[in-house]
């Protein structure tokens, strides 16, 4: 799940939606009935292991979005895929209903989603790899995968299996760490400290440019010191 805003529905909805159905939820915090299809939603989506995703909109924060859509009321839902409207409701629905609409975008599972759904979860290479042996772009087992060589220390053969996908905000974070594991300084530094200390040869250095993107991207969703050191970036580069 996601919380999409103005600044990201396109990437993380329209440009994902290429990818995988997205339900997009719109909500407000002032809604009682969307406090309680919300978790039902998240719930039945995140089931999924992927094959669905979900993208929630507060509509108070982000009126270009709401505004898109040209509801009147909500909670609304509305599925995405291609970039375009495929499947929507509004209000509250039963459970069952719920289900019913996440089951009509998730696509019938093969093998390969299987063993890779299990693999995943059990933290099995084997069953990963037999997945990617039946299909080599598969992108859960790639990503579960990949994070399991990139713990053990074998990068290149994560990057190598990241290389297979199109890139995701997931893909690009699994990528730096990846990078960031060959670094013998990341894993001792504090963030801040290492950040500072690149800051003055990211315009003369690609390779410091790219440490820096690197550190960013490892940062946890929403943490602040996320954007005032792009900020910062963008000042010594321009």
């Amino acid at each position: 799940m996601v919380d999409a805003t103005d600044d990201t529905f396109e990437e993380v909805v329209l440009r994902r939606s290429a990818e995988v159905p997205v339900v997009v939820d719109l909500w407000a915090p002032w809604c009682g009935p969307c406090t309680t299809l919300g978790p039902m939603i998240e719930r039945i989506v995140a089931a999924t292991d992927g094959a669905v995703e979900l993208a929630k909109v507060n509509v108070d924060e982000n009126p270009t979005v709401s505004s898109s859509f040209r509801v009147q009321s909500i909670p609304a839902v509305f599925a995405i895929k291609d970039g375009a409207v495929i499947d929507h409701f509004i209000g509250a629905k039963p459970e069952a209903e719920i289900q019913a609409f996440v089951d009509r975008l998730a696509p019938a599972r093969s093998e390969a989603d299987m063993l890779a759904i299990d693999g995943a979860a059990a933290g099995d290479e084997v069953m990963l790899r037999r997945a990617l042996d039946l299909q080599h772009d598969h992108e859960g087992a790639i990503v579960a995968l990949a994070g399991m060589l990139i713990g053990r220390g074998d990068s290149d053969e994560a990057m190598a299996l990241l290389a297979r996908i199109p890139e995701t905000p997931e893909t690009r974070r699994l990528a730096a760490e990846a990078r960031l594991a060959q670094r013998d300084d990341v894993a001792t530094g504090e963030m801040d400290v290492l950040l500072d200390a690149l800051l003055d040869r990211v315009k003369a250095d690609p390779d410091a440019r790219q440490e820096f993107l690197d550190l960013l991207e490892t940062l946890e969703p929403g943490d602040p010191r996320t954007l005032a050191w792009r900020k910062a970036l963008a000042s010594r580069l321009f």
